[in-house]
């Protein structure tokens, strides 16, 4: 009322008006300094208040897993480190306290850093232990309970499109296809799927709806229970605003995990509801578990790359996730008076209704919080003062402190501070006072649950073994994955096979028969890569076993690209073919191979030459390789077709 009286004066006197503090913070709050005013204060002060309404529901923060194959490595490690590493990820009060997961539903394609298996690689085939995504997934939920999953088809098999490069032709089929996963993480592994991820067709979202899946839109739609979209630069367009759904960033972040990724990561945990009103941020990526040099290396919120030696890091966005999720649970409201600082920054409040209270003030600077995607506006933040008055619910006699939460990001001597509790602020008469400097991060809180969770550090870094072997002889694999390999293109699984007697009972074979549905670009033939990007010289051998009368298989050294990029990859490729025949980049010759029958093939490179042999005699030598002069090895398939491997044998210098 007294706000509303001095505008009037104001209007009416044509002289600026002179307001008292708890006044102007009501007006900033709202963004109603349009004309000119005296404040009575002091310093920049900002007002916490639930007197005037509440914001909207708070629905937590999350990570990606997919999207694809980015959690590859993380399943091969020694279960010691495999567990502490989760538990910085999803254990409540402990690390990351994640409060969302988000996976991606395997489509047998491309997706980003890799391909992640089908539950159908065809119409006929249904099976709910392909991969790793149900394991993660009831990894999160034994640590953490009330975890919200989402799953996210990016990509589908070839016969959901019919023949075509779209998956909703047929929107019952794409439909039945999701929601038969679904179905399985329920009957197969006892997970309740919360929300899926689709586009906005219409006609699949309505047949969603009537099996009761609620709907995450990954764009703007009136048929969803959300309304989401990825990397939105904190800002919402008025379009979905006026749909009057909630309004996630469902994939956001995106940037190498360093302290650049670290302030990316805080500004938009904050900005995005300041601007966008998004109440849900879901980083892509979880993890940064696979091959560095595949696309967007070390892109998640902490790293574990290196099963081998089970060094992993937790990085610093791991402890700025911390300031918001284990002080605000989903089912908290932010407040309305939520806002920027005057001199750079931004600060969200929220409440749980019953009296706790949660404040997140963020100070990142331009330079230090640039995401990947989209572009950053310039701005300026300084040093500077902020008071804050509780009004409202939170005025209590008894709140005489607050506890205290703080990360600096430190540019210039690299000393960081991470999520350290500090000496709890005063209160007095509900207003405290806090020096801000640049790129720091503070929760201020009634909540007294909040913990840095710490393990023995693990073992040191250390490069992928020089000397490498499996037979893939596993009775009954945990996963379908063989360790460390990467697929890329097509999906190489364990197999038993019943049909051979012989040493070649157990191999890894290539199951993927027809090009996916993906929007990324997969490469003409199937290839899984493994080992050291850095390796030049050395020695590669493998059994193969063509199963297509016009079928063929490679053995491949020093590949050199993977991810969105393995259409394009290089390196030195050994093929033969069913025909009896086999190249070497561009040279064609006979080489006795046979369908139906295992051979076993060497690929050696040294220097600028490299040599190949077939069922350990010499079938071709000298080829001369300029370039590439490092890259994985690998193994891979003419076309999707089968074909089986065993026995692969690396020895690099």
């Amino acid at each position: 009322l007294q706000f509303n009286f001095l505008v009037q004066q104001r209007f009416r006197r044509k002289r600026p008006m002179t307001m008292t503090c708890e006044s102007a913070m009501i007006a900033h709050s709202l963004g109603l300094f349009l004309l000119p005013c005296i404040c009575l204060c002091a310093a920049e002060y900002y007002l916490v208040d639930d007197r005037i309404g509440l914001g909207r529901r708070f629905d937590g923060i999350g990570g990606l897993s997919g999207g694809g194959a980015t959690s590859r490595l993380l399943i091969n490690y020694n279960e010691s480190y495999r567990s502490q590493i989760l538990d910085y990820l999803f254990k409540p009060n402990f690390g990351a306290s994640l409060h969302i997961l988000k996976v991606e539903i395997g489509g047998d394609a491309q997706t980003t850093d890799g391909t992640e298996p089908s539950h159908m690689h065809n119409e006929n085939d249904e099976n709910y232990f392909r991969g790793y995504e149900w394991w993660l997934m009831k990894e999160a939920k034994k640590r953490n309970p009330d975890i919200i999953l989402i799953g996210l088809p990016w990509a589908f098999p070839g016969w959901v499109g019919q023949g075509s490069n779209w998956p909703y032709t047929f929107p019952n089929i794409t439909a039945n296809y999701v929601v038969s996963w679904v179905i399985g993480a329920k009957q197969h592994h006892g997970l309740d799927i919360n929300y899926i991820g689709v586009c906005s067709e219409c006609s699949v979202m309505l047949y969603l709806h009537s099996h009761r899946v609620r709907i995450c839109s990954e764009s703007i739609t009136y048929f969803c229970s959300v309304a989401s979209v990825h990397y939105p630069g904190t800002m919402t367009i008025k379009e979905a605003m006026i749909t009057g759904k909630v309004l996630w960033s469902s994939e956001d972040y995106s940037t190498f995990n360093n302290n650049i990724g670290a302030g990316c990561w805080a500004r938009i945990l904050n900005q995005n509801y300041v601007n966008g009103r998004m109440t849900s941020t879901i980083s892509w990526n979880l993890i940064a578990s696979y091959y560095e040099d595949l696309s967007f290396g070390r892109d998640g919120l902490m790293t574990a790359e290196e099963p081998w030696s089970g060094n992993y890091v937790v990085e610093s966005p791991i402890w700025i996730t911390a300031h918001t999720t284990q002080f605000a649970q989903p089912g908290w409201t932010y407040l309305q008076t939520v806002g920027h600082l005057k001199h750079g920054g931004s600060y969200v409040a929220l409440t749980d209704g019953n009296g706790n209270l949660t404040i997140i003030i963020e100070t990142m600077t331009h330079d230090h919080s640039e995401c990947i995607r989209p572009s950053l506006p310039p701005y300026t933040v300084s040093p500077q003062t902020a008071t804050f008055q509780l009004k409202g619910s939170f005025v209590s006699v008894a709140l005489t402190e607050l506890q205290q939460w703080y990360s600096k990001l430190n540019f210039m001597n690299k000393k960081d501070t991470l999520f350290q509790n500090i000496t709890p602020i005063k209160v007095s008469n509900g207003y405290f006072t806090l020096q801000l400097d640049v790129d720091e991060v503070y929760t201020i809180t009634t909540v007294t649950s909040g913990h840095k969770g710490l393990y023995p550090d693990p073992p040191e870094a250390a490069p992928f073994p020089k000397k490498y072997f499996d037979d893939f002889n596993v009775s009954s694999p945990p996963f379908s994955e063989a360790p460390c390999f990467a697929d890329q293109t097509g999906v190489f699984e364990y197999f038993r096979n019943l049909t051979d007697p012989g040493p070649h009972v157990y191999t890894l074979r290539q199951v993927v028969t027809q090009r996916p549905v993906t929007w990324a670009y997969d490469a003409d033939q199937t290839i899984t890569v493994i080992g050291d990007h850095t390796w030049q010289n050395l020695s590669v051998s493998c059994d193969v076993y063509i199963e297509n009368e016009n079928g063929g298989v490679f053995l491949a050294a020093r590949v050199d690209q993977g991810g969105e990029s393995v259409k394009s990859a290089m390196g030195v490729f050994y093929w033969v073919f069913a025909n009896g025949t086999y190249k070497v980049t561009n040279d064609l010759g006979l080489s006795g191979t046979r369908v139906g029958i295992w051979h076993t093939l060497t690929l050696t490179v040294k220097g600028y030459f490299a040599f190949g042999m077939l069922n350990g005699y010499p079938l071709w030598k000298n080829a001369v390789v300029l370039q590439p002069l490092n890259g994985w090895a690998a193994i891979g398939t003419n076309s999707f077709e089968y074909a089986q491997f065993d026995n692969f044998k690396v020895d690099a210098d």
